[in-house]
């Protein structure tokens, strides 16, 4: 008797779950329809516009090219940059030498061969610094100018006109619109 009465409910049970079934695929059967009926206006739109999308590829083909050049062109500027700074401090690290080297020839020695091998090294120093690109700031004479001297001294002197550099102390170099180190000078008036 007790299976009798498992049997009826089991039954039901199943035929609950198949109605359940049935309107679940209910459903899923509409939004698969609205999928299918989507994925046809979209090959429809495909179709009808192949001439948008060449006119889309080649935008975006024009843009990366645009946005490769300027890579490039900043790559290099930068490399020139970097090229031009490390070559700047190398000659600034020389300069002491050129300062020891004038001093050396600014003092007076009785052995002549000595004199002329310091002024041989000297000359050849300020030859490579050339063939570098470092060149002398002009001082003596000229207007007093902040960018490329460096002021140490102040001097009254009437026969001087205003702002004039009446003495250099220590050489200043460029190398092209870089100073590399400023000129230590005096200045009159």
């Amino acid at each position: 008797m007790s299976e009798d009465k498992k049997t009826p409910e089991s039954q039901q049970e199943q035929e609950v779950k198949e109605e359940a079934k049935s309107e679940a695929k209910k459903p899923a059967d509409k939004k698969q329809d609205k999928k299918e009926s989507k994925a046809a206006g979209e090959k429809k739109e495909e179709q009808s516009s192949p001439a948008e999308e060449l006119k889309g590829a080649n935008d975006r083909y024009l843009r990366l090219l645009a946005e490769y050049d300027n890579y490039r062109k900043r790559s290099q500027k930068e490399k020139d940059s970097l090229y031009a700074d490390i070559k700047s401090d190398t000659v600034a690290k020389f300069l002491p030498v050129y300062d020891n080297l004038v001093r050396a020839l600014a003092q007076s020695t009785e052995d002549e061969a000595y004199r002329r091998g310091v002024e041989m090294i000297m000359t050849q120093f300020n030859t490579t610094l050339e063939k570098l690109g470092a060149t002398k700031i002009e001082c003596l004479g000229q207007k007093f100018d902040p960018s490329l001297h460096n002021a140490v001294m102040h001097v009254e002197d009437e026969e001087k006109g205003e702002n004039e550099i009446v003495e250099v102390f220590q050489e200043g170099f460029m190398m092209g619109e870089k100073v590399i180190r400023f000129a230590m000078v005096k200045v009159a008036n």
